[in-house]
């Protein structure tokens, strides 16, 4: 036993689903998010973000497809009020949008021996990061080399939450940080243009896609120079917030960055471009530790 390869596994209770059907889902969605949905296939999931007019992150997405619909992940305190609003540009189309939290439980499953993990429970392990491999009700997701993300639902539920190791969600939320994936959270929603927390960098925007909300200052963004902020990892002597500022020596006294993500002694934080260039020592606050600027470990 001790020589089989080691697998990790928490329950991601910090992520919610969200569901859309009818005939008219992959249109919509095409039409909202930063990526291009309408060439996604059913063996892809993509990265994606939903904009404001103003260009900024009203949440960001793992489109996951399921037949004719299809899942979104997204930070489970921002369900309701993406809903809210995402309903509001339903019109007269078909579509259908619910929060499936409650229907579809997921699991982040990593370590040497996830793959073999995912095959007994009854789904291939994809190849590819971002490929997608389903067997009835349990979906499977390779976010990077050895890291998947599992999608139970229905009775599956129960016997994938019994067959799994009961890890902490807070070790996968630190492998994400290390990958460099951003997650909009409520505290942080419509603060960031997905430059800022390099979601074209991780193939969450299409530049050559039809418009959606807040294309134009994105587009503009990326091809006139016009990005002030961007987002590095970083090591914290103290636990960091989402939302939570940053200050630099700068002299100005006000913040020039902005938590993303947080896990253990880990963040993404969003930093004046200015403040990089510069080597200034970044704080907590204004006469705290100096946070460590780190690199980032691999792409997700």
């Amino acid at each position: 036993m001790d020589d089989e390869p080691r697998v990790l596994a928490a329950a991601l209770t910090d992520y919610g689903t969200i569901a859309v059907s009818g005939a008219d889902a992959r249109a919509f969605l095409h039409a909202q998010l930063t990526n291009d949905i309408s060439g996604q296939t059913a063996q892809q999931a993509r990265r994606a973000g939903w904009c404001s007019p103003k260009g900024r992150l009203l949440a960001s997405f793992l489109v996951v497809p399921r037949g004719e619909e299809f899942l979104l992940q997204v930070a489970r305190d921002l369900v309701p009020v993406v809903l809210k609003r995402l309903r509001m540009f339903v019109l007269r189309s078909q579509v259908a949008l619910t929060d499936a939290s409650d229907d579809w439980s997921q699991y982040g499953v990593w370590g040497a021996g996830a793959a073999h993990a995912l095959d007994a429970l009854g789904v291939s392990a994809a190849q590819a990061d971002l490929e997608v491999n389903s067997s009835g009700e349990l979906i499977a997701v390779r976010i990077a080399p050895a890291h998947h993300l599992l999608l139970a639902g229905g009775a599956q539920r129960a016997r994938i939450a019994a067959a799994l190791p009961a890890g902490d969600a807070s070790d996968w939320a630190l492998e994400e940080i290390r990958a460099g994936l951003p997650r909009v959270v409520l505290a942080t929603q419509d603060l960031f243009l997905p430059q800022m927390v390099n979601l074209e960098l991780i193939g969450g925007v299409d530049f050559h896609k039809g418009c959606y909300p807040g294309q134009e200052i994105v587009a503009r963004t990326q091809y006139r120079g016009q990005l002030k902020r961007r987002m590095v990892r970083l090591r914290s002597p103290q636990p960091l917030q989402p939302g939570q500022d940053l200050y630099a020596d700068d002299g100005s006294g006000q913040p020039s960055g902005t938590v993303v993500n947080a896990a253990g002694s880990e963040a993404l934080a969003v930093l004046a471009i200015a403040t990089l260039e510069a080597d200034a020592a970044v704080r907590a606050e204004p006469g705290g530790a100096v946070l460590e600027i780190l690199p980032p470990t691999r792409s997700g």
